[in-house]
């Protein structure tokens, strides 16, 4: 099982990144997918999980509107649009997969490698 974060970068505030999880091993449609955020000094962060079974989305509160997570589970690629990027959201962001959508690093499965986002003039 293996699932592969990409397109992090560096982006001005106010701009757009689209990141990609793309999984490998496993069914993808089994299982819902999350993205968490870890900023230097701070707790990891769940920030969207969208389901397995019917695509509904969650979204931490200060994304809300801003982000938008989806997947393509032919293509097994989990994809998360951050619009409106803010220097608070810098951070490495990393996807992982659950059985359920939930908030809690100890209930993700699995873990992919992090991509750095970097929000910065």
């Amino acid at each position: 099982v293996q699932l592969q974060a990409s397109g992090g970068g560096l982006v001005q505030p106010g701009g757009s990144l689209r990141l990609s999880c793309a999984a490998s091993g496993f069914t993808l449609d089994y299982y819902a997918i999350g993205w968490f955020r870890q900023a230097p000094g701070k707790e990891r962060e769940w920030v969207s999980c969208i389901s397995s079974s019917d695509d509904n989305t969650y979204y931490v509160d200060s994304v809300m509107g801003r982000f938008t997570i989806s997947r393509d589970n032919a293509k097994k690629l989990v994809y998360l649009q951050m619009n409106s990027l803010k220097h608070e959201d810098t951070a490495v962001y990393y996807c992982a997969a659950t059985w359920k959508c939930g908030t809690g690093v100890p209930q993700y499965d699995y873990w992919g490698q992090g991509t750095q986002v970097t929000v910065s003039s």
